[in-house]
């Protein structure tokens, strides 16, 4: 089940979202240094984590299930964001460079077709993250947070959902070793407990980021029936994205 985008956007307006966001963040950059003149597309609720690629990467997208609904993004600019069908990405084949994907896998409910469209959007060499929360983490059992919902993963069990899917994992990593507790001590010690919970208690973080890459010898997916209308983004003169749909889920003008 989804978790609404406004309760999302609630939570990292909160402190707790705000150390969350802060934490995540930099391990996402610490997998990919440099984006330049590539496309950047995050899939869920990722637009707290896609602004640090805007200045540097060539196009940066956003996607939101239909079901979750979607945020205006970003904040007073021209919209990046838009609604989409989890087994209905409206972008042309190979077009992204980079895929990250938060409050996503967990959430989703119709995951095999969801990681199809991944693999028929992402570049031969590009390459995907999936943040996701860890089983063994204290997170996934904090009901205040969005990371206590949905179905969270071990290690294992998210690397056989890629490589059943045509995804190869080739890093991984973990963050939010900080307890889900909104009392400013505890915030104040976030960066403190990352290095301390780095170190001694990675079973216990919070969050799982797997990178992957296409398994560009195998079996392509087949292509849907659907026809995908596309539009320009200003300035790129390439199609990129459909006109999204209404937060009811239907679908909104081309």
């Amino acid at each position: 089940m989804w978790t609404d985008a406004i309760d999302l956007d609630e939570f990292y307006r909160s402190p707790l979202g705000n150390v969350a966001r802060r934490v995540i963040r930099r391990r996402i950059r610490a997998f990919w240094p440099s984006v330049r003149g590539m496309t950047v597309l995050g899939y869920g609720y990722a637009t707290p984590y896609l602004q640090q690629f805007r200045t540097e990467a060539d196009r940066v997208l956003a996607l939101s299930p239909a079901g979750q609904g979607v945020m205006p993004w970003p904040p007073g600019e021209p919209g990046l964001a838009a609604l989409a069908w989890e087994t209905e990405l409206p972008l042309p084949d190979l077009s992204i460079d980079r895929l990250v994907m938060v409050h996503a896998v967990e959430s989703s409910e119709q995951l095999r077709g969801l990681m199809r469209e991944a693999w028929r959007v992402l570049k031969g060499d590009g390459r995907m993250l999936i943040v996701v929360p860890n089983r063994s983490g204290i997170w996934a059992r904090s009901e205040r947070t969005p990371f206590g919902h949905g179905h969270p993963y071990s290690n294992g069990q998210i690397k056989r959902v890629l490589r059943d899917n045509l995804f190869t994992p080739t890093d991984t990593g973990r963050a939010l070793y900080v307890p889900p507790i909104d009392r400013r001590l505890v915030l104040q010690s976030a960066p403190a407990l990352e290095r301390i919970g780095a170190r001694l208690f990675q079973t216990f973080a919070g969050v799982l980021l797997i990178e992957a890459t296409k398994q560009v010898y195998a079996a392509t997916p087949r292509a849907t029936q659907r026809q995908r209308r596309f539009i320009v983004l200003p300035g790129g003169g390439k199609p990129a994205a459909e006109g999204g749909m209404r937060r009811d889920g239907k679908p909104g003008p081309g």
